[in-house]
Parts: C-alpha cells; structure tokens; sequence
C-alpha cells in the first residue's frame, strides 16, 4: 500500500507545541490554563504504583496535563492513551454478518462484530477473536477496510473485509442478542449502534455499487454529549479512500492510491 503525504509541522515541531486554548469571548488563544474536559471526567484518583493521591497537574518535563501521583517519593504520571477497537465486515454469500447488542451502550441496536484489541495480539487477529466472541463464527481477513480516529471518546477504530470460513456458521455469543445475515440493501441503518459502523457500511455500500473496494481512513468528530447512535451528532472530516487491488498472486493489497 503506498503511503501519502501531507505538509505540516515537523515531528520535533509537534512534540514541542503546547496545547492551547480559545477564549470564547474574545477568540483569542493562549496556553491552556485548565485541564481539558475529558481528563477532568476521568475517575482516576490513585496511583497504581504506591496508592497515593492523583492530581491534574503539568509535570515539569512536559506541557501537556496529565494524572500524576502527589507522593514526593513517587510521582508517577498516570497515562491516559487512547484504545485501539477492532472488528470485521463478515461477507458470506453476497451478505454482510451483523450482531444485535445484549450490553449498553446502545443496547438492543445492530452493528458489526468488534471490540478492544488485547495484549499480544495483532489487530486483524484481534479483529476475528471479537467476532467469534461476538457472533461465535470463524472468519478469514481478506484486507483492511476503514480506520476512523474519534478524539472525543479516545479510541481508534480498524475494520477489516473478512469472509465466513469453514464450518460457515454463526450464532449470538454472550454479548449478542442475536446475529443474521443482511443483503446489503437491507442493512438497518436507523438501527445501528455507533456513528463508525454506520459510516463505515455507508462507504461498503457504495463500494459494492462501483465493484471496487477501497481503504477509508478518517476523523469522527461528535457532537459532546451525544449520543453514540445519533446520526445527527457527528460528521466525518479529513477522509481519505484509497483504492486497493487484491487480485495479485499472494493475495494481499499490490497497489494503493490516494483518490
């Protein structure tokens, strides 16, 4: 797959700039003076090394806010990074596999088996363990399809094209309500659970229409607090597709360009 592009700021540029803020009123910006939202949201108030007190603080070797144990003896800094969730687009017979959910969030609505990638494993693999987890069915990954970065909640998305394997069945896992095959036209889109699954079938769709599958990669800005099925509370910006053949000999993705 080739690789694209794009001007902007050195990486020593970027590690070095310190977040900043806009003053509502005057639009002016500047360093920023509170801890972000998010940070402020989160329940961490021990620290996982000695169990001392956290606090929200700007560590002296860095500019950006973080959770840093208030023990003069200890001081660690209490990283909060963003999770990798990993699933599949499951093809068998001209249909996409899709799983109705038995756990909030978004209980009772449908989406593609998919979950957090664990230790030790890559994302494709992670990718096919949540969808035995999820729909108790064996797949085969057949190519990335959609990566979709939504800085509001911290997680990353990777989404693969896979096809049903050997013995081709499936069935609800503790986490499904239940699980069935959809022909694409009659996918349930007032009954998906999350903004990434929607705009990614969105995209399968029209690829199934032009007959060539394409790499999506994006940002999913949303609306704070809303709701993680509200098609009206999010938007996708810095899409890029590119376009991918799999019809060389090994199998894999021989060419890829930006569109």
């Amino acid at each position: 797959m080739s690789s694209a592009s794009a001007s902007g700021p050195s990486p020593a540029t970027a590690a070095a700039a310190a977040p900043v803020e806009t003053d509502a009123a005057t639009g002016a910006t500047g360093p920023m003076t509170q801890p972000p939202k998010f940070l402020v949201d989160m329940k961490a108030k021990f620290c996982r090394m000695c169990g001392g007190r956290l606090e929200l603080s700007t560590p002296p070797e860095g500019k950006e806010w973080r959770h840093v144990c208030q023990n003069p003896d200890c001081g660690y800094i209490d990283y909060q990074n963003p999770k990798m969730v990993v699933g599949c687009i499951v093809e068998h017979e001209g249909k996409v596999l899709l799983c109705k959910r038995a756990i909030q969030p978004c209980y009772g609505k449908w989406t593609l088996p998919a979950g957090y990638m664990e230790w030790n494993e890559s994302s494709a693999a992670g990718a096919a363990r949540e969808t035995w987890e999820e729909a108790h069915a064996q797949v085969s990954v057949i190519a990335p399809y959609a990566h979709w970065d939504i800085p509001m909640i911290g997680q990353a998305y990777i989404l693969f094209r896979a096809s049903l394997a050997p013995p081709y069945t499936f069935s609800s896992g503790p986490e499904s309500l239940e699980v069935a095959l959809f022909e694409p036209s009659a996918i349930p889109f007032e009954e998906l659970a999350f903004s990434s699954v929607s705009t990614t079938l969105r995209l399968y769709l029209e690829d199934l229409r032009t007959g060539s599958f394409r790499f999506h990669h994006g940002v999913i800005d949303k609306r704070p607090g809303s709701l993680p099925n509200d098609p009206g509370a999010f938007v996708v910006r810095d899409h890029m597709a590119l376009s991918v053949d799999l019809a060389g000999p090994s199998g894999g993705a021989d060419t890829a360009t930006q569109q």
